[in-house]
């Protein structure tokens, strides 16, 4: 990703945002395009049936989260928003911990099916282009309003809530809720690296010979 802000952390307000009875609302994407409705011309049928794992989920809604060694080394945060993922770059990683905010900056939509690809990006010119799958599940929205967004995930790694808030024109907040699945002071980037996938890291992925390679 060309031109990321630096990550950011710090103490989240002392009351998170993503409390609230479920509500199924119609979020506006940046396009104006409802949340539940998103698609990419020509691209959402590709998609959704590229891979048995993406065919296997496509009746629920998605997250992923691939860790990809570029420009610099971050982390794409996407969640399914009807045929396609919608996406924010997190630099830091996502967090277990309800007092430490990341950054995310939203970038493009994705098809279902770049959501599935773990592997190396040949021709990069910064970085090694590696990718991993570092963790993905489903997701149930919670509250999906113009510049907020939470969401209840079930994954191998992120489990709870979390929330998305937007602070800026292209600046949103991650944040964890606090809940039985928040873990103070833990710091999950950190302690589980590796691919959820493969259980390889970027880095034993960015060295191993990929298909057709001697």
């Amino acid at each position: 990703m060309t031109g990321m802000p630096a990550g950011q952390e710090g103490v989240a307000p002392a009351a998170d945002r993503a409390g609230g009875g479920h509500r199924s609302l119609s979020l506006p994407s940046r396009a104006g395009i409802p949340f539940h409705s998103r698609t990419i011309p020509g691209r959402a049928e590709q998609g959704a049936t590229a891979g048995g794992h993406t065919e296997a989920m496509a009746a629920l809604p998605r997250f992923v989260v691939q860790l990809h060694d570029a420009t610099t080394l971050h982390f794409d945060f996407r969640l399914q928003a009807g045929g396609v993922l919608r996406s924010w770059a997190v630099p830091r990683g996502p967090s277990l911990d309800p007092a430490v905010r990341r950054l995310a900056v939203p970038v493009e939509d994705h098809t279902l099916a770049a959501g599935e690809f773990e592997g190396v990006h040949e021709g990069q010119a910064r970085g090694s282009g590696a990718v991993i799958i570092w963790d993905e599940g489903t997701a149930d929205m919670v509250r999906d309003e113009p510049g907020h967004v939470s969401f209840v995930l079930h994954g191998r790694k992120l489990t709870g809530g979390f929330a998305l808030t937007r602070t800026g024109e292209r600046r949103w907040i991650l944040v964890k809720v606090r809940d039985e699945e928040a873990r103070p002071g833990s710091d999950i980037v950190t302690e589980q690296p590796a691919s959820v996938r493969s259980g390889r890291t970027w880095q034993e992925l960015r060295h191993q010979p990929q298909a057709g390679q001697p």
